[in-house]
């Protein structure tokens, strides 16, 4: 173990996949279930340059690189302690060829070029007046829209795509009004969706999107993705997302 890498209060959290792993920092924010549904869901391959915006420590693209969906990915994070975490799990990972954070806003149109075949994006879900929030705390910076807005994602993730290049990316149902037309607003039309269940029979509470930079309007929505059985534990599905 490369134990230079890691700091007091942090853990190496193993990902299931080709023997990754991922440096954490409980205090900061955590990877959940939605990142690793937006991984699966997702589409690349190994020669496939991927963008990931609101990078937080780097769990997507780890794991786009663990699933074979990406040949390069740089990342974006606009919080330095968890573009630190991301650089080092790079390192722990010997992807330094193959990954890069960088710590920055995905406002600044200077750091993003129209290179790239994907853009992923796990973004901020609440509004920032949303329950008590203190701007300056990590996880509310994860959670709520203070750093950035989905209209700021949307125009990140267009500038970032060529033509005919896919956006996929994970939120909350409630929003999608509002966010297929910001989508539009973008030269980005929505061509598949995924609603995520926490019970089956119960109310989606995330949906997964697919979109196109110039895509037409015809979409595809897709079977249901339900997290948990009737036993209380995750479908047979979602632990393939897992260990599979």
């Amino acid at each position: 173990m490369k134990n230079d890498l890691i700091k007091d209060g942090e853990r190496i959290d193993e990902l299931g996949r080709k023997g990754y792993r991922i440096i954490q920092e409980p205090g900061l924010f955590c990877f959940g279930t939605d990142a690793v549904f937006l991984a699966d869901f997702a589409k690349g391959g190994p020669q496939i340059k991927a963008l990931d915006l609101c990078s937080g420590n780097g769990i997507i693209p780890i794991l786009l690189k663990a699933r074979d969906k990406a040949g390069h990915v740089t990342g974006i994070e606009i919080q330095e302690k968890s573009a630190d975490l991301f650089k080092r799990s790079i390192r722990l990972n010997d992807l330094e060829d193959e990954a890069e954070v960088i710590c920055g806003d995905i406002k600044d149109a200077s750091l993003i070029k129209g290179v790239y075949d994907i853009v992923t994006c796990n973004p901020p879900y609440m509004s920032a007046g949303e329950g008590l929030v203190n701007p300056g705390d990590a996880k509310a910076i994860a959670r709520h829209e203070i750093m950035c807005d989905f209209g700021d994602v949307a125009r990140a993730a267009s500038r970032g795509l060529k033509s005919g290049g896919r956006f996929f990316f994970v939120h909350r149902p409630r929003k999608m009004t509002d966010i297929i037309s910001l989508l539009r607003e973008n030269r980005l039309e929505a061509k598949r969706m995924r609603f995520v269940h926490p019970k089956e029979g119960g109310r989606a509470n995330m949906i997964l999107v697919e979109a196109v930079k110039d895509g037409g309007v015809q979409m595809i929505i897709e079977p249901p993705l339900t997290v948990y059985g009737k036993d209380g534990e995750y479908t047979q599905e979602v632990r393939d997302m897992y260990f599979g």
